[in-house]
């Protein structure tokens, strides 16, 4: 499993998203774009997480970023969560998880001595030529929403 680079093109995708729609990292070219992986919806530090990202939003906004999250699970899954916490958002939806792969987010983890493969909370900023200008990894939520923007704002 590759890891991404600082400066490095972000790994292109194309992913089925809520709402039925598509995104391709490619036509957000020109934008900030923030892409969080995250393991699971309705999960509590999934929903903090996202809960976070959906209050700064604004921010984001005027600061021209798309933020987009990233999981495992199915865009009928990923429907709910984001109508249960009115994120203003799209979820997409990386059920084979190739793309968390391509970002170094697929981790062996174990829980109650079942290994099993899943994402790694990680959080990539890329800027509005498709370069990854921040990374971050094992993302621990309290604050991360903060250090996300405050990255943002010196690049913008």
């Amino acid at each position: 499993m590759s890891e991404v680079e600082i400066g490095s093109s972000a790994p292109a995708f194309s992913l089925p998203a809520t709402g039925g729609g598509m995104v391709r990292l490619s036509s957000l070219r020109g934008r900030y774009v923030v892409v969080y992986f995250y393991p699971r919806d309705n999960t509590p530090g999934c929903s903090r997480e996202s809960s976070d990202f959906a209050l700064a939003h604004p921010d984001f906004e005027k600061l021209g970023a798309v933020v987009l999250g990233v999981s495992t699970d199915s865009v009928n899954s990923h429907d709910k969560f984001k109508a249960k916490l009115d994120l203003p958002f799209d979820l997409l939806s990386d059920e084979a998880g190739v793309v968390s792969k391509k970002y170094g987010c697929m981790k062996l983890k174990n829980l109650y001595g079942r290994e099993f493969l899943g994402i790694e909370r990680s959080t990539f900023l890329i800027d509005t030529l498709g370069k990854v200008r921040h990374k971050w990894h094992k993302v621990k939520v309290p604050g991360h929403v903060d250090e996300v923007l405050e990255a943002l704002s010196a690049l913008a």
